[in-house]
């Protein structure tokens, strides 16, 4: 990924709201030689009022780098994704961070990319918008999905140290198919359940009444509905197929809470409720076991392929990636039942 003593990466990140802020603003604090940009003026204003580089031409951010994460909306991705390789050389790695990976993921392998764009998502965020909101430490300890391929097995490798060892989030990789299916039930459609009670509050005549009572379960379940909607409505419609896919498993789940409720039948009720405790105690405190693995890196990439993408669609993570000594070793985490 770089060619020079210490093997510190030159990164730019296009686009600086939220996410590529909170990317700008932790390895600017590091120590990393980073670049910003931002369509909007007032945006490279306020950066360059933080002492971070803002070029005022997307060329001069870009050039010369070994890294470019693209942080813009869904729907500028590709195009973005395509002037950005014009810009840079061959050897520069390029990322996104947007929430869905197949339509992005397709395009690249469309445009013959595919050996230097690594799709990926960060699992984190908050309902506040814009480098105002970031944060350097947004991602420490959040899961970050990338979604390596064996054309591009080398860039994965780079990125995945990255983003570990600075921006201290642990990598997921995933296929972009996988990645499109879980990510609706675990993020898109909270945002569409969010918006589906405000929503309905909204337009009651109990609505003052409702938000006169609301406490801690009202704020949790509608946190989300705080998003800027254009961008919760980007989101959702390029993953379309996935969620309205994924919606029927929680609409079918709900008709039967209806059902027993409507029956007043008890024994289903609880019985449904402690599946749900289940699920939610599970995540509070999952428990997983280390997984390491290495690989020599003369020779194939199908079983350090298989190996990622294996443990990604296990629900596990990885905290380290190191080559070294003409090998590349993965400390990686499974959930103890996998495991």
């Amino acid at each position: 990924m770089v060619d020079r003593p210490g093997d510190i990466p030159r990164v730019a990140v296009v686009g600086t709201g939220l996410i590529g802020g909170s990317v700008l603003l932790r390895l600017h604090g590091r120590g990393i030689d980073v670049t910003g940009w931002d369509p909007d003026v007032d945006t490279r204003v306020q950066g360059r009022a933080r002492s971070v580089p803002f070029p005022e031409e997307l060329a001069d951010a870009v050039r010369g780098r070994d890294v470019v994460f693209l942080c813009g909306p869904l729907s500028s991705l590709p195009e973005t994704l395509l002037t950005v390789s014009k810009l840079t050389g061959p050897d520069c790695v390029v990322t996104d961070v947007g929430s869905t990976k197949g339509r992005i993921a397709g395009f690249a392998a469309a445009h013959g990319l595919t050996d230097r764009f690594v799709p990926g998502h960060p699992m984190a965020g908050t309902e506040r918008a814009g480098l105002t909101a970031a944060v350097p430490d947004l991602f420490d300890g959040a899961a970050w999905v990338l979604c390596p391929t064996a054309e591009g097995i080398e860039r994965f490798r780079g990125l995945a140290a990255l983003i570990i060892d600075v921006l201290g989030a642990r990598i997921v990789p995933m296929a972009p198919d996988a990645h499109d299916a879980a990510a609706a039930l675990a993020s898109h459609i909270p945002h569409l359940l969010a918006g589906s009670l405000a929503g309905a509050v909204a337009g009651s005549d109990l609505r003052d009444a409702a938000l006169g009572l609301a406490a801690g379960s009202f704020r949790d379940v509608t946190r989300v509905a705080g998003t800027p909607a254009t961008r919760t409505a980007d989101m959702l419609l390029s993953n379309r197929d996935q969620v309205l896919a994924q919606l029927g498993r929680v609409t079918g789940f709900l008709d039967q809470l209806a059902a027993a409720l409507r029956a007043e039948d008890t024994t289903a009720l609880v019985g449904h409720y402690r599946r749900a405790r289940g699920l939610r105690l599970a995540l509070l405190d999952r428990e997983l076991r280390a997984a390491p693995q290495g690989f020599a890196l003369a020779g194939g990439v199908d079983d350090e392929l298989a190996y990622l993408l294996s443990l990604g669609s296990a629900g596990g993570y990885l905290t380290t990636c190191v080559v070294a000594d003409g090998r590349v070793t993965y400390t990686g985490h499974l959930p103890t039942a996998a495991a």
